[in-house]
């Protein structure tokens, strides 16, 4: 066995953000994360404008009641994310240093237990304990932490970067039906918007269907048929309403 100390959860540098996101199932992640924060943007900050332009036609009013639900919108992306990431990290981080705890307690029997994953996944005996022994004296919690818990003790999720991450993509995709909406003549304000956000939709939804490798039909359809079946809704509500 290796004389090196053996790491703990809190001994671990923390890892740059551009590190982090070197895997390519990462990246995915992160991409696909985005075009959700972007489409719920899009869906919500639509709906709102143009249940409000279903009550008036006044451009400050619009603007005023889209600012504030971009900005709304963004802090409660960002705080949910927040929240659900940190979770996240301080699980792993807790499970990590309970794992670090066993190695240091009883390492040969957490090297037979490493072993024992390997053979279940249908290597020979004496090559499993070969290789638990290598991984050990190489990094013990690295070793543990990947077969049994599916982490990595160098990447460790970062919940003010998911944060920062969702509350921008959202405010840009609440962008589009909003400046659309106070920035076209009044008289075709609504149709421009509607334009627009169907576009926009059809957009993410391709995205969101290539990055996840599906077919591209139905995601496209059924982004744009909510989209419009939010705006619609609204629209009447504020026609009622304001009426």
């Amino acid at each position: 066995m290796s004389d090196a100390q053996p790491r703990t959860p809190e001994s671990l540098p923390p890892i740059p953000a551009d590190e982090q996101a070197g895997a390519l199932s990462a990246k995915l992640n992160w991409l696909r994360a985005g075009v959700l924060g972007a489409n719920d943007g899009i869906i919500s900050t639509a709906g709102l404008v143009m249940g409000v332009a279903g009550a008036t036609t006044d451009t400050s009013a619009l603007l005023v009641a889209g600012t504030a639900g971009l900005v709304a919108g963004a802090l409660s992306m960002a705080g949910g994310e927040y929240v659900s990431v940190s979770s996240q990290r301080d699980t792993e981080i807790a499970e990590l240093r309970h794992e670090a705890q066993e190695i240091a307690e009883d390492p040969e029997g957490e090297l037979r237990q490493l072993a024992g994953i390997y053979e279940r996944k249908g290597i020979p005996a004496d090559v499993a304990h070969e290789v638990a022994v290598a991984l050990t004296e190489r990094d013990a919690l690295a070793a543990h932490a990947e077969s049994e818990l599916g982490i990595s003790p160098d990447v460790r999720a970062n919940p003010w970067q998911a944060a920062g991450a969702s509350a921008a993509a959202f405010s840009l995709g609440a962008l589009v039906p909003l400046l659309v909406m106070v920035l076209s003549p009044v008289a075709h304000r609504v149709l421009l918007t509607l334009g627009a956000v169907v576009l926009a939709l059809v957009l993410t939804g391709l995205t969101s269907a290539t990055l996840g490798g599906s077919g591209r039909a139905r995601p496209i359809a059924r982004n744009v048929v909510v989209g419009l079946l939010g705006m619609g809704l609204t629209y009447l509500v504020g026609t009622v309403v304001g009426g």
